[in-house]
């Protein structure tokens, strides 16, 4: 997604350390074989605890080389604006439990950034929603390529990818929406609030960059400490934090992709205290920035249904990492 907007306050880019990063990778799960398996099964190249073990720090050494290869709300104080409508968030796509598994009886919500109809409906996500710390815009329509590949197509097909990744795994899986339903957003508080009302065990949040050319890799952002009106992410921190640097270590082993060389020191990961989908969650969450749609060697990776299968399983195993600890 693009900084601009109401989830995205523009942050300083930082220059990338110099020097060589490590990366402590987590424990592998199932590899490569299952994730193409599953590539074929959803359809091909469609268009909790603390850091202990876990930490990373998402190398470009080791992801330079895998580029190249790859040729590169709490639920309370809804807040909403009177006389505006509400997408329904009734859950579209809850998966049934698995009947084995090493994360059966788990909860994982997956949450597309944006939604592919939020171009019909600028009016209501245009409306303000509260987040705790401020006010902001309900959702945007989000980046695309300059080619016009969006990121609401991009993010919805790696979300079914990730979802039948974690179903294989014994998971049960929800989306914040899926197929038109609701037919725009939710607003970043109510894809809050579906990964709370369910107790997921973790909840992760699917974007691409907007960036400048140039600007390239993936990035995750974990929440920062806010206690503010109806945001209080101090009990979910640690988790989150784990969470995303098991998600980034994955990312990067799988993928090839780099950490970013504009945010984030080079590390692949970023703590924000500014987006409501962070701030008014009480589960385990984190959001990832998979590339940037505006680079062009980021942009062919991204529309590529290949690279986006192997983003799905880098995802995947990050979040089995971090439920098996």
């Amino acid at each position: 997604m693009s900084y601009v907007g109401p989830d995205f306050d523009p942050p300083q880019p930082r220059r990338p350390r110099r020097g060589p990063l490590t990366v402590a990778l987590a424990a592998l799960v199932p590899g490569a074989l299952l994730g193409w398996l599953v590539y074929e099964a959803v359809g091909g190249s469609g268009g909790g605890g603390g850091s202990d073990g876990a930490t990373v720090r998402a190398a470009t050494s080791a992801a330079s080389s895998g580029a190249a290869t790859a040729s590169s709300a709490a639920p309370g104080d809804d807040a909403r604006q009177p006389g505006t409508p509400t997408p329904s968030l009734a859950d579209p796509t809850s998966s049934a439990p698995a009947a084995s598994g090493p994360l059966k009886g788990r909860v994982v919500v997956i949450d597309p950034g944006h939604n592919p109809g939020n171009f019909q409906h600028t009016a209501e996500i245009n409306r303000k929603v509260n987040i705790g710390t401020n006010w902001k815009e309900c959702d945007t329509t989000g980046t695309s390529t300059n080619a016009g590949y969006t990121e609401a197509q991009f993010t919805l097909d790696v979300s079914h990818r990730l979802k039948a990744l974690l179903e294989r795994q014994g998971a049960t899986v929800k989306l914040t929406h899926d197929n038109g339903s609701p037919s725009w957003g939710p607003c970043v508080d109510g894809r809050a609030r579906i990964g709370n009302d369910a107790h997921a065990d973790a909840a992760i949040s699917i974007h691409a960059d907007g960036s400048a050319a140039g600007n390239r890799g993936f990035h995750v952002i974990l929440p920062g400490a806010v206690h503010s009106g109806a945001a209080d992410t101090r009990p979910i921190v640690a988790r989150s934090a784990s969470l995303g640097e098991r998600v980034a270590g994955n990312f990067v082993r799988v993928t090839g992709e780099p950490a970013s060389n504009y945010i984030g020191d080079g590390t692949g990961l970023v703590t924000r205290k500014d987006l409501g989908g962070l701030n008014l969650s009480t589960v385990p969450k984190v959001f990832i920035e998979c590339g940037n749609m505006r680079d062009s060697k980021d942009a062919a990776l991204l529309t590529s249904g290949a690279w986006r299968q192997k983003a799905a399983q880098g995802i995947s195993e990050g979040i089995v990492s971090f439920l098996k600890k």
